[in-house]
């Protein structure tokens, strides 16, 4: 099967991108073909900082190649260098119905709020079927938040389909582990537009920091306490081994602990969780033009399969001879 993402560049990876779906990206990598990319043209509605655009595009392919993205078993890339895709968008924005926009999440909950929402997150819907149809994918890894989009995208290819014949394959939502949902530092999801993150290759004091603050209740030390429902038990859990997790469980049901005393370990075995992907990471920093050859040996890649369906799709509706 073929398995296509991306991910935004618009900030520093965090536990809960990892956890999310970076983790399970890696995992798909084994057994299925993948194109991953790094989605610039999308970060664009919403980071208006070139130079800040440029340097968290390179830290994301850092930190997906150190975490264990492999080009030799997965295309990595940039959105950007597969200019095919935004021809593909306005080919599909021909026979994209104004209202299947309008009700598109991202947008309404923009305009609801109050808030100014520009043509590109209006159309992002659009851009996302066309990096997915681009690929003839089988599979869209996503979040329960997300399925709209893979739904829209499958209108749009239908719709395309109906119009001109069958050119373009239907992707399925593969849906993310929805165990995976990480809370932040405030018990609330660890999302960058909460401020609640802890980033992947944060210097371990600057870790150890953040772990430290992360929000509590109230409780008596010598209380016992149930520890699923306990959010700083749940990022444990990400990191630790069953015998550590058992362990945890246990000291939390007897009672007679402090947090700190749990905040102290959750840094120590978070920090050994990513030791190897954060010496990976340093080596490969220190060889950039090893890992632009990487992204333009996956953007060759990512071409040639864009080209062959873009040209099988304007074949199809008449924009070049059959």
């Amino acid at each position: 099967m073929r398995v296509l993402s991306g991910i935004q560049p618009t900030g520093r990876f965090h536990w809960g991108n990892y956890f999310g779906a970076i983790q399970q990206y890696i995992q798909l990598q084994e057994d299925h073909q993948g194109y991953y990319f790094i989605a610039d043209l999308h970060a664009l509605t919403t980071v208006r900082d070139p130079e800040l655009l440029r340097h968290y595009k390179r830290e994301a392919a850092l930190d997906l190649l150190a975490l264990g993205l492999n080009p030799a078993k997965a295309v990595l890339f940039m959105q950007s260098d597969v200019p095919e895709v935004s021809q593909l968008t306005w080919i599909l924005m021909t026979c994209t119905p104004m209202g299947l926009l309008e009700r598109c999440h991202a947008y309404k909950d923009k305009k609801e709020r109050g808030l100014t929402a520009d043509a590109g997150l209006f159309t992002y819907p659009v851009l996302m079927a066309a990096d997915i149809l681009a690929y003839d994918a089988n599979w869209v890894p996503v979040g329960q938040d997300q399925v709209q989009h893979i739904e829209v995208c499958r209108d749009l290819a239908n719709s395309f389909n109906h119009l001109f014949g069958q050119a373009f394959v239907l992707p399925e939502a593969k849906l993310l582990n929805q165990a995976a949902k990480v809370p932040g530092v405030d018990g609330e999801k660890m999302s960058k537009s909460y401020n609640n993150t802890i980033e992947l290759f944060e210097e371990p004091k600057a870790m150890r920091k953040k772990i430290m603050r992360i929000s509590t209740d109230s409780r008596p030390m010598e209380q016992p306490k149930e520890p699923d429902s306990d959010h700083l038990y749940q990022l444990y859990q990400l990191f630790a081994s069953p015998d550590q997790i058992a362990q945890m469980a246990d000291m939390y049901r007897r009672g007679g602990f402090g947090y700190g005393e749990v905040k102290k370990q959750l840094a120590e075995v978070a920090e050994n969780y990513f030791a190897t992907a954060r010496t990976r990471r340093q080596e490969l920093a220190s060889r950039p033009d090893t890992v632009q050859d990487i992204l333009a040996d996956g953007a060759r890649c990512a071409r040639d399969q864009a080209s062959q369906v873009l040209a099988r799709v304007s074949q199809a509706c008449g924009l070049t001879a059959q």
